[in-house]
């Protein structure tokens, strides 16, 4: 195999197992979003100055049954995100591990307490938990322990080393006179051991991870409007690859995105500073070097994305237009209420890529601006109405210079609307509305890009030959391959097609109960990389 061909396969292999990671987060990324509804209605409607502004104090002031209710909510969306490193160790496990994923969970959670209690133990013992032994920030409690300030990262080291040990020894056999102890039951035992020797090796290497992460905070900061803006054009940008959430989660949740003392205590992260400054009554105006990583999605969400599907509308065919009018104004008010742009972003990546860079440096110039105006409203997920609601309009313009985003995204909605519609009809692209012939009005979806991407591939035409052949994804429970064979194990053989495997290049089919082995040559192994990454792709 020659070096270009052994530097794809390793590229493409970090790129899967990237899209891979960028999944497994947004599991407990998920839970963001109604974390900070609880905490947001909650903190909203238990500030006093909000709750004076429009009149309530005597119906939802302090003493109130309402006032309690709302200081309940905001409680339980605060245990969210004080505790997002731990769920980040169990959600990263769960998306990892390949199988026994309950295992896997458990074991993550287990692996995560000892690994802290490992670092609260040397701690001690060093004398480092004495006051001032330390520098500011560096120790903090992490589910009730006196640890590292690791932050999510933690929960990611956790989650992806617990999930390697999963995929690694789930299937172990032990010696009979403890063969009880083998297989899934395995999993916590060697996570258990393996993370107490994580956590001596936190203990002396973090520190060091620890000043590196504020130093490039800290460059982050400097670097301004520019910055900013660069941030908001990568974090679309990396969308259709799927990489986006491995790339702003650092700013969002670790020193990477600055920090802050907020009611003696310091805190990280972009989005840890805004949600704490929200659940704090001292606060009077959010931090904006905070917000930064965040504002700059909603002018183009509400308004810009809403003015782009306007366009495709107008340039549609008459005799179409009424079904691109409903499926583009159902994508459009998802972005606008949710923030949920997946239909119309891939809709113009599908049928224009210039388009969506166009939308990306669009996207980074409404970061920048929002940091220039001084916009301080954070998100839980998405730049929708309902953020918008909760974390602008209800804390106040005082707080969050919220009345920008309307004033610069009126000015987007125009932008985007003028810009597509002159380039749709100029190079006659088509858009939802225009297809050729009588097709089915459509807008499009990742899994319709990828499919698109891997058709331009020639050998993902073999990996779908390949995939066909084997009874397709849902009936691969194993894949594999020694020197010259692809080792399948699936769910029902007798939808194995053996003429199929053979067109895909197959030399010979040999069938062992759900085992299937195909026989390729020395190749096999760039074929089964093949097949997994188009697997995933789907």
């Amino acid at each position: 195999m020659s070096n270009t061909a052994v530097k794809e396969k390793r590229g493409s292999k970090v790129f899967s197992v990237l899209q891979r990671v960028g999944r497994a987060f947004m599991l407990p990324i998920a839970l963001l979003p109604i974390a900070g509804l609880l905490l947001g209605v909650g903190a909203s409607f238990t500030n006093v100055t909000t709750l004076e502004a429009f009149n309530l104090i005597g119906i939802m002031g302090p003493g109130t049954f309402l006032y309690s209710a709302f200081t309940l909510l905001s409680s339980v969306g605060t245990v969210i995100f004080d505790n997002l490193p731990l769920l980040f160790a169990m959600g990263v496990a769960l998306g990892m591990a390949e199988n026994e994923k309950a295992t896997a969970t458990l074991s993550a959670a287990i692996a995560f307490f000892v690994m802290h209690k490992t670092i609260n133990s040397l701690l001690f013992i060093s004398g480092k938990l004495e006051a001032g032994a330390m520098a500011e920030g560096t120790v903090a409690n992490v589910v009730g322990i006196e640890s590292l300030q690791m932050g999510v990262f933690g929960g990611i080291i956790v989650g992806l080393g617990v999930a390697y040990l999963t995929n690694r020894f789930y299937k172990i056999k032990l010696p009979n006179v403890i063969s009880f102890f083998g297989g899934s039951r395995f999993i916590p035992i060697i996570s258990t051991t393996a993370y107490i020797l994580v956590g001596v090796l936190m203990f002396f290497l973090w520190p060091f991870v620890q000043s590196g992460i504020y130093a490039l905070g800290d460059l982050v900061l400097k670097s301004g409007y520019a910055g900013t803006l660069i941030y908001g054009f990568i974090e679309r940008i990396l969308i259709p690859f799927g990489l986006h959430h491995v790339f702003y989660l650092p700013f969002w949740q670790t020193g990477v995105g600055g920090s802050a003392l907020i009611d003696g205590v310091m805190i990280y992260g972009a989005q840890n500073i805004f949600f704490a400054e929200l659940a704090s009554p001292s606060v009077t105006k959010f931090s904006v070097s905070a917000t930064r990583f965040m504002s700059g999605k909603f002018p183009f969400m509400i308004f810009g994305l809403p003015g782009a599907a306007l366009a495709m509308y107008t340039c549609a065919d008459d005799r179409k237009k009424k079904a691109a009018g409903g499926l583009l104004l159902s994508a459009a008010l998802t972005s606008m209420l949710t923030g949920i742009t997946e239909p119309i972003e891939f809709t113009f990546l599908f049928v224009a890529p210039i388009l969506y860079v166009i939308h990306s440096v669009l996207a980074g110039v409404s970061y920048m601006l929002m940091h220039i105006l001084d916009v301080g409203v954070g998100m839980t997920f998405s730049g929708g109405i309902i953020d918008l609601t909760l974390f602008g309009i209800l804390q106040g313009n005082a707080k969050t210079n919220w009345i920008m985003i309307p004033i610069v995204g009126l000015v987007y909605f125009a932008i985007y609307f003028f810009l597509f519609r002159f380039l749709i009809r100029k190079k006659n692209y088509a858009t939802p509305g225009r297809e050729e012939g009588d097709g089915d009005v459509k807008l499009y979806t990742r899994a319709d890009y990828n499919e698109k991407k891997n058709k331009e591939r020639g050998a993902d035409r073999i990996s779908a030959l390949i995939l066909e052949g084997l009874g397709g994804k849902d009936n691969i429970v194993g894949l594999d391959c020694c020197a010259t064979r692809l080792r399948v194990t699936v769910n029902s053989p007798e939808t194995v097609n053996d003429a199929k495997l053979k067109e895909s290049g197959a030399r010979g089919v040999i069938r062992r109960g759900n085992g299937v082995q195909v026989v390729y040559g020395p190749q096999v192994a760039v074929i089964k990389s093949e097949l997994e990454d188009y697997i995933k792709s789907l």
